[in-house]
């Protein structure tokens, strides 16, 4: 983690400091050895005690830094400058808002606690506020420079870290202040927290009085999106659409059913499309198909898609009779072999043969277009209409085969496994083919 820009470099106090403003001790195997501790009080002036006592104190009593308060490595750090006779007034910086595993999970506290104890509805501004606090942490953590550090604040720092996260201390105090750590207890801290912001996001928005908007749902998305974390996704997705508006009304909540099925309650594809990427990468096939269960496949997403996409074409086929009319009174007067009459029917049912004619192989060739399919094609039989509402679903089942399949074209095929039997039933009863040996590489004489 680089050292921010607005804080000095003092004198090593502890190696939490040390991981914050990217100094290290002497020691790169044990930096909390009795060698490095005498070495440290020589260089700060004062007790390695009472700065670890000072330390403690600071960052059992973190908040979320605002104007009037400052950081946990930010008091620390002045506390050892004083003690140096060199006392410097630095600004708060917002790397200094996360500088330790305990602010951290009382920014993301603060935030959720704001929504969930909000006796009425709790306004959308506050939601938003939560999530994004999510989001800020989640950026923090998943930063690969980062992590090490995380795991390192969260073996050496505080109890307090491990109160919030709901630790689980199975080990001896003794083996759990040891100075050497294994990699995957490292990870395994690191996960931790990970699954901590998940749930903090996943408790705000699922809270019965949140209405969750089209940028709530967007935000919560890139949150998980960001932790690779989509289990929550198909749930979420849900209540996006099925979960009971919340109304105020004499100082009491009621809640109104809405229906699943309306254009409102339409998913976005951008969205969807984020959601879907994340579970592949998470290799989570339930979340994948639960995914596209409640978005594609959902009847609001095809009624908006209608009226999106639909609106206009309706319009110009309902509008086409009424402009060939209008051609062709024009065209009739400009002929002088048979009657005005005669010659309008002729020339309006010629325009509408050629208009007709011309669409409808528009559309056949429209809705019969393949080039796009890999593995996932439609069945035999499937109306085309149905084709053409249903294009996103599909296209979508045939990335999630595309990444669980074989990469190498000439293995396609012979995929074999529970999760892979599973897929492939699922795609029969949804009116597509799995893998359509006439159209595979190959197979086509």
């Amino acid at each position: 983690m680089p050292r921010p820009v607005t804080v000095p470099r003092p004198g090593q106090v502890c190696q939490i400091c040390d991981s914050i403003i990217g100094r290290r001790l002497p020691s790169t195997k044990y930096p909390l050895s009795a060698r490095n501790v005498t070495r440290t009080q020589g260089q700060v002036g004062w007790n390695f005690w009472e700065a670890r006592a000072v330390q403690k104190r600071m960052l059992a009593s973190a908040a979320i830094p605002t104007g009037k308060a400052m950081s946990s490595a930010s008091n620390i750090q002045e506390t050892a400058e004083k003690h140096d006779g060199t006392t410097k007034r630095r600004p708060t910086t917002a790397s200094q808002e996360l500088s330790s595993v305990t602010n951290m999970m009382t920014y993301l506290e603060r935030g959720k606690s704001k929504v969930l104890s909000n006796r009425r509805i709790p306004p959308e501004a506050d939601v938003s506020a939560a999530l994004k606090a999510c989001r800020v942490v989640a950026d923090y953590i998943m930063d690969d420079a980062v992590q090490p550090q995380i795991s390192h604040m969260v073996n050496e720092l505080d109890s307090a870290a491990s109160e919030l996260l709901s630790l689980d201390n199975t080990n001896s105090p003794q083996s759990s202040k040891s100075s050497s750590t294994t990699f995957s207890d490292l990870t395994a801290q690191v996960k931790q927290i990970i699954d901590k912001i998940s749930d903090t996001a996943y408790s705000v928005v699922s809270h019965p009085p949140v209405f969750i908007t089209p940028e709530l749902l967007k935000l919560y998305v890139d949150i998980q999106a960001r932790l690779g974390k989509p289990e929550t996704l198909p749930r979420v997705f849900q209540m996006y659409a099925s979960k009971p508006m919340p109304r105020e009304a004499a100082g009491s909540i009621s809640y109104v059913d809405q229906s699943p099925t309306k254009v409102a309650n339409a998913i976005d594809a951008k969205v969807t499309d984020t959601a879907l990427d994340t579970a592949i990468e998470a290799r989570n096939l339930d979340a994948a198909v639960g995914i596209i269960e409640n978005s594609y496949a959902a009847k609001a997403f095809i009624r908006s898609k209608l009226m999106r996409q639909g609106i206009l074409p309706a319009g110009t086929f309902a509008a086409t009779p009424i402009a060939a009319y209008i051609l062709a009174t024009n065209f009739s007067s400009l002929q002088s072999t048979m009657d005005g009459a005669t010659a309008t029917n002729v020339a309006f049912a010629g325009i509408l043969a050629y208009v007709g004619f011309t669409a409808s192989i528009g559309i056949v060739a429209l809705t019969t277009a393949n080039d796009q399919m890999r593995r996932v094609t439609w069945a035999p039989g499937m109306p085309l209409r149905t084709r053409w509402m249903r294009e996103e679903e599909r296209a979508a089942l045939d990335k999630i085969a595309c990444a669980w399949g074989f990469q190498e074209k000439w293995r396609q095929g012979e995929e074999e496994g529970a999760d892979w039997d599973a897929l492939r039933e699922y795609i029969g009863q949804k009116g597509m083919v799995l893998d359509r040996t006439e159209l595979m590489e190959g197979m086509d004489h």
